[in-house]
């Protein structure tokens, strides 16, 4: 089979619960307008005219990342031309002479850890609709802006560098040029990222200043752009977060986003610069909700940002328990999960997931066209879920808190219930639970079954090094030692097993390679005897820098055995990740290979992390099979997090 088949579930961080619109705010007045619709997610826009009511965004609402512009007087927005072959387009700009510039990350570059991101231009009113590389060859570029007279172009660029696995504040440089002459770039400042013009001459921008606060940073173009980079002012104080800035063209303001001491949410505010003193925007008026990226009209009358719609506003309103992504491949269906470890019951009519990691978290239980979601285990921390190929009533999950060291108690847990149970008119579905290793055993965790449904693979702490074993999966181990067996055994992490569902191989996620690097996972395959251990080479061959940096998790077979799903970094960042919520590795793509390493194809392009992709046990559930309306999924409450690595505890 030279492409893969079937339909992959997965899950992407926070994503489902953002239900961001664009609204836009008359700064005299203070008064709020909602601008997109409530369809999906829309942000990243700029204003198209100066009357506050014509925007140009990005919205998710066909599965993936697209371009449109609203008009007064329609009801629906117009979706704009990008790049036919693109699933990823991001800060769209329209210029005066009606060119729409974006950035897309569809042309794949010639390395793996190379950032695909580049900035294109097309004319939505020329008949062939032409795109054109603005970023030159081998170059990555985000965030880009124009001057206010169209005179100049700023991005923040990657240059042709290898991307060096960062994800907080990335290592771009601030590089100006004229869109007549894209090909004469100069970089006018080192270390900066989300660059915005004031006027022609003066550009903003942010970093990371010594002291820890994310700052806003000021440096005025020469005239001879051929100088060498000058050294920028930083603007706005220590004590508080700035970042994203939208410059007024009057040079006495910009627009900032904001994180306070105290304030548990990001908001946007106008800072003077004159005065050195900030004006609150969103605060007085949505005190709860985080405002994202503010954009700035060109009469400075309107200011422009996305955050959650709030649960008042007209719009979708439910979180669906399962939606369809595009995928790259026509044989290959993605669906988007409203929860964590997926794993298919054996007819695949049912899925089983974790809704969360906290102690509310539990186990549900979803009907694979998303219609029904139940309850299976609440009041109790568990992830990861498999269940038993040979019995529909039997599921297999860990019972303990993630992400915690080998010694930290988890078990694995076989949990029982009455398939009949799973009606209409009930929520929660009473069950079994039986603890299949014992106590003082340490983490025991991700538990996959076998084909025959008699064992578990699992991984376990209990040695001090966390390595896997197989479990009995009917009665578990005995303190005799009986009913369990070691597979894997050495002072590294072994982790995330998956059984084949032809049951000759168990594919997991291993540093045995370089033990001291908890960070560097590469995709392993071994027989279930513990023979034929080997290493699938997918970034380069082993000893090679590029075998050494990948970070491959959640491995998962498709129904023949001889694909893999699994999430790796292969494909850099795509997304400021500081323009976004909270992303644990904001480069967690989606990936497939064959198991000899050849055919690997990308499967998601945004600047989220996507995780614990699992194949469906039917080969395809039907595009027509997907419960689109209907859904009974959890309220939208725009519950999501900030990124965790931006403190003010300074």
């Amino acid at each position: 089979m030279d492409t893969p088949s079937g339909t992959i579930i997965f899950t992407t961080v926070g994503r489902t619960h953002y239900g961001f619109d664009v609204f836009s705010l008359h700064i005299a007045s203070s008064v709020e307008r909602r601008l997109t619709d409530g369809v999906s997610v829309n942000f990243n826009a700029q204003f198209a005219d100066d009357n506050g009511n014509d925007i140009v965004f990005v919205s998710e609402r066909a599965g993936s990342a697209r371009i449109f512009r609203t008009r007064p007087g329609n009801s629906k927005p117009e979706q704009l031309p990008g790049a036919p072959e693109s699933f990823f387009h991001d800060r769209p700009i329209i210029t005066q002479d009606n060119t729409l510039y974006f950035i897309s990350a569809h042309e794949q570059p010639d390395r793996h850890f190379k950032n695909w991101t580049a900035l294109y231009s097309v004319n939505p009113n020329s008949q062939g609709k032409e795109v054109t590389r603005v970023t030159p060859p081998d170059t990555a570029d985000f965030s880009p802006t124009v001057s206010k007279s169209g005179k100049y172009f700023a991005v923040a660029s990657y240059g042709s560098r290898s991307w060096g696995g960062e994800f907080h504040e990335i290592n771009t440089d601030i590089v100006v040029f004229k869109p007549s002459e894209p090909e004469k770039r100069v970089v006018v400042c080192e270390r900066g990222g989300w660059p915005t013009w004031s006027g022609d001459s003066t550009v903003f921008f942010h970093r990371q200043a010594d002291d820890g606060w994310w700052s806003i940073y000021q440096f005025d173009i020469p005239e001879n752009l051929n100088l060498s980079p000058v050294e920028p002012v930083r603007v706005t104080p220590p004590g508080l977060h700035c970042f994203t800035p939208a410059a007024f063209h009057d040079r006495k303001r910009i627009a900032v986003a904001t994180r306070r001491r105290g304030v548990n949410h990001r908001h946007i505010e106008i800072f003077h610069l004159e005065h050195k003193t900030f004006q609150a925007v969103t605060e007085p008026l949505n005190p709860s909700f985080h405002h994202y990226n503010p954009f700035v009209s060109a009469n400075s009358e309107f200011l422009g940002y996305h955050r959650f719609r709030g649960e008042s506003t007209q719009g979708e309103s439910t979180v669906p328990n399962l939606e369809s992504i595009v995928s790259p491949i026509k044989t290959l269906r993605l669906l988007r999960l409203n929860g964590s470890f997926p794993s298919s019951s054996p007819d695949g009519d049912l899925i089983a997931l974790n809704s969360d990691f906290d102690i509310n978290g539990g186990i549900k239980v979803a009907r694979s066209d998303g219609s029904k979601r139940w309850t299976l285990i609440k009041d109790r921390t568990a992830f990861y879920n498999s269940w038993s190929p040979t019995e529909r009533h039997v599921i297999y999950a860990s019972l303990g808190p993630i992400f915690r060291p080998a010694g930290i108690a988890v078990q694995i847990a076989r949990i029982q219930f009455s398939p009949s149970d799973l009606t209409a008119d009930r929520e929660e579905v009473p069950c079994e639970v039986k603890f299949l290793t014992l106590d003082n055993t340490g983490n025991n965790a991700f538990p996959s079954c076998s084909p025959d449904g008699k064992s578990v693979v699992f991984r376990s702490g209990r040695s001090g090094h966390k390595n896997l074993y197989i479990l009995d999966a009917v009665n578990g181990e005995s303190e005799g030692g009986e009913g369990i067996r070691r597979l894997t055994e050495g002072p590294w992490i072994d982790t995330m097993p998956c059984w084949s569902p032809t049951g000759d191989l168990i594919g997991f996620s291993s540093n045995r390679h370089d033990p001291s690097n908890d960070a560097a996972f590469g995709a392993y395959v071994v027989r279930p005897d513990g023979s034929g251990l080997r290493r699938i080479e997918i970034a380069g061959p082993e000893g090679s820098d590029e075998a050494a940096r990948e970070r491959v998790n959640h491995v998962s077979f498709n129904k023949d055995g001889d694909w893999i799903v699994f999430t790796a970094n292969l494909g850099g960042i795509t997304a400021e990740p500081v323009a976004i919520p909270n992303q644990f590795q904001p480069y967690g793509d989606l990936y497939v290979v064959k198991l000899d390493g050849t055919g690997l194809r990308r499967l998601t392009w945004n600047g989220y992390e996507d995780g614990t992709p699992t194949w469906h046990t039917v080969d395809d559930l039907g595009l027509s099979g997907l419960s689109l309306n209907g859904q009974d999924g959890d309220k939208l409450e725009g519950q999501f997090e900030e990124p965790l690595w931006i403190t003010c505890d300074i």
